[in-house]
Formats: structure tokens, C-alpha cells, sequence
């Protein structure tokens, strides 16, 4: 019951949490909204995305059969970033500010975007208290360009920034553009396609050989098959299914500490939650990772908090 006695709906931030489960003080990770939608290209859309991921995970059940009641480690979910209207590079350094600020509070960033191309100002700000960092980059494309549509920040250059600041594997990629290609070939980084990454038969050691102990995860949505999540602006054929895309991050939570995250890109269809849905469960599953893996079985229970 509210003060004024009668019940209300949950609350509109991550998981719909209330009282200490969504308090900053006590909160080990802290949701930073940033629905930004400055440079993307074919369809746009991806500002909604925040929005639909935090009201998906509303709807979600509070127990992850892998990494169970994360919610109790608790989740405070900060008001929308403003986009920055003066461009792209402004944008990234407001991302460094906000980042950089949860960070200094000893909390784990989780970025809904949004538009890749925040990851470079999440990046920046980890780096400036990692300074071992590294990346991995799960996504269809390179996101390798030195400048598109006349910006160094497009989201299509975010991982040629990223790799002038800290090591970065990347993994599920499948479409690069000619520039990007003869860069690659006379600049060899850690990139597995599709192929090439189910040709490793889930060892997944030579993936986790090229990351440090300290790593971020950027998370593109369009790294998945648009038979899983169709929800995106730009959907190559040929991803990575749920299983695949998780494993590797629990392999990765396994061997290294994953000191923040961001998932971004998705771009809502109207009447399709079902990507809303798998984005707010990767959050979560992210999350669980990141602050603790967890051994607890498949098939226990635990409760939603109640509402008061």
C-alpha cells in the first residue's frame, strides 16, 4: 500500500524495484538510460530503446536461472540522459561524465543505449579508473570506419575510437564495409565472425586470451540473428543465437571482472516486445555476471519484492 492507502502499479525504473532493492546507497549497479539517436543509419529508432527495455523488465521474473536474484544486490535506475544536440562528440562526452560518475560512487555501470556510438564516452571513463581495460565487442558489424557522414563519432566508427584507447575483441561480426576491410588487413585485431566462432566448438580460450582481467562489454543487439531479435536498425543475417551470446559472457565473467557494460541498439518495432523482452534479460544477465556469478541451480525460486 501507498501512503495514501491503496495499491499502484510497480515503480518505472529496472525490474519495477522498490525501497532498498532500488536505493542508490545500497545499489551495486546503477542503469544509466541514454536514448540517443543522432547518427544511425537505414532505420532509425533507437532513442525508444531505454524506454522499452526498462518497461520489458517490469514484466520479467527477478530469478535468472543462471545467475539468480540479482535484484537483491540491488539496481537503481537513474533518469534518461538528455541527448546532446550539438553533436555526436558532445553526446560521448557526456556519457565520459555520467560513467565516470557512477563509477566513482564503487558501482557497476549498465548503459541501456541508444545509438553505439555512447560507447566511446563509457570507455573513456572506465579506462580513467582501469587502466588495464579491454573490450568485448559483441556485434554484426566492424563499426571500424575513421570518419562516416562527415563525424570521427558515428556509431560506425565507435570501435576504430575504442581501439585507439584500450585492446578490443570483437566477436559475431559479419559485415564491414571496403575501408574497413583494408584497414583490418593492415591493422589484424582479435575478430571472430559467426564462422568463425562456432568453428572454435565453444572453447572459447582463444577469445579469452585476448582480453585483459578487466573488461568492458558492449553489446549491439544486431551481434544476435534477426530471427532471435529483429529489432534493430540494421539486421545482417547469420548471428549469434541466445545460448551462444551467453555462454561467452558467462566464460568471460568467469576468467576476467567485467567492470561495466552497455547494451545498445535496439530499435523497437510497434506490437513486437519480444526483442524489448531479450534486451531487458541480457541487462539482467549481465548484471548477475558482472557482480557475482552465480552457481545456483536451474529451477529454484525466489520471490519478486513485495510491493508495499
Amino acid at each position: 500500500m501507498t501512503e495514501h492507502g491503496w495499491p499502484t502499479g510497480l515503480p518505472h525504473n529496472f525490474g519495477g524495484l522498490e525501497g532498498e532493492f532500488a536505493a542508490l546507497t545500497t545499489a551495486r549497479a546503477v542503469v544509466l538510460p541514454v536514448p540517443y539517436d543522432a547518427t544511425t543509419t537505414y532505420q532509425g529508432g533507437t532513442r525508444l530503446g531505454p524506454a522499452a527495455i526498462l518497461a520489458a523488465s517490469r514484466n520479467m521474473e527477478l530469478w535468472d536461472e543462471e545467475v539468480g536474484a540479482v535484484y537483491r544486490r540491488g539496481i537503481h535506475t537513474l533518469p534518461e540522459l538528455e541527448p546532446e544536440a550539438s553533436g555526436p562528440a558532445a553526446m560521448v562526452e557526456r556519457v565520459e561524465q555520467v560513467v565516470g560518475w557512477i563509477l566513482d560512487q564503487g558501482k557497476l555501470p549498465a548503459i541501456l543505449g541508444g545509438e553505439h556510438s555512447i560507447t566511446a564516452g563509457a570507455v573513456r571513463a572506465a579506462l580513467r579508473r582501469h587502466r588495464g581495460l579491454s573490450v568485448l565487442q559483441i556485434d554484426a558489424h566492424g563499426d571500424m570506419r575513421d570518419r562516416y557522414l562527415g563525424t570521427p563519432h558515428s556509431h560506425a566508427c565507435v570501435m576504430r575510437r575504442v581501439r585507439e584507447l584500450v585492446p578490443a575483441t570483437s566477436v559475431g561480426i559479419r559485415s564491414l564495409s571496403e575501408e574497413e576491410a583494408e584497414y583490418l588487413a593492415s591493422h589484424p585485431a582479435p575478430i571472430w565472425s559467426v564462422r568463425q566462432f562456432r568453428a572454435l566448438g565453444r572453447n572459447f580460450g582463444p577469445i579469452l586470451a585476448s582480453l585483459t582481467d578487466e573488461v568492458f562489454v558492449t553489446f549491439d543487439l544486431d551481434g544476435l540473428d534477426p530471427s532471435v531479435l529483429p529489432a534493430t536498425g540494421t539486421p545482417e543475417p547469420g548471428g549469434l543465437d541466445w545460448y551462444e551470446a551467453v555462454d561467452l559472457l558467462r566464460a568471460v565473467s568467469g576468467r576476467a571482472r567485467i567492470v561495466g557494460f552497455d547494451v545498445v541498439e535496439l530499435s523497437p518495432l510497434p506490437g513486437h516486445v519480444a526483442s524489448d523482452f531479450l534486451a531487458a534479460r541480457l541487462v539482467y544477465r549481465l548484471m548477475g555476471l558482472a557482480l557475482a556469478p552465480s552457481t545456483n541451480p536451474i529451477g529454484a525460486t525466489a520471490a519478486r519484492p513485495a510491493h508495499a
